[in-house]
């Protein structure tokens, strides 16, 4: 049974990765469908601006914050934890730490660097602009299941 400090950390593990996986979800369900809509110079820009804003602190906490929270967990969990839950816990910070930290860094990220670079209106531009559509939604698919997924391994750990 978890208890004391280590359930308040993985409380705030369930917490932190639901709601980046609900921030996902609502980019891979509707938002990014709503940019794609637009005429290419538009999503671009829309897009462009998004990013930006972004890099907001409370955004950035609970991006960053569950991270730290999941590499926080999966420390305590392999130097101190001796249940039979180590696996289950192991797992949720695999999948949140890899899944949606790593993967924005090595697939979202590069792809948002790259629109940031382009003149909305050029013709470069929009014809990227579906292929960057195409390739951040699913890439932004897979953190969301990875998030939604360490945050119910962390739910299933507290049970």
């Amino acid at each position: 049974m978890i208890d004391g400090p280590y359930y308040v950390l993985v409380l705030l593990g369930v917490l932190g990765t639901g709601l980046v996986a609900g921030v996902f979800c609502g980019f891979s369900t509707f938002v990014m469908r709503g940019l794609a809509s637009l005429p290419p110079a538009q999503g671009i820009a829309a897009m462009n601006a998004i990013n930006r804003s972004a890099l907001t602190p409370a955004f950035m906490l609970v991006f960053g914050g569950s991270a730290v929270v999941s590499a926080m967990i999966a420390v305590v969990t392999f130097v101190v934890w001796s249940d039979e839950g180590k696996v289950v816990l192991l797992l949720g910070s695999a999948l949140h730490l890899c899944g949606s930290f790593g993967l924005t860094v090595v697939a979202n990220v590069p792809r948002n660097e790259a629109l940031a670079e382009l003149e909305p209106g050029a013709p470069e531009a929009a014809a990227y602009w579906p292929v960057y559509v195409r390739e951040w939604t699913f890439w932004n698919h897979l953190r969301t299941l990875a998030s939604a997924a360490a945050a119910l391994v962390y739910a299933l750990a507290l049970s």
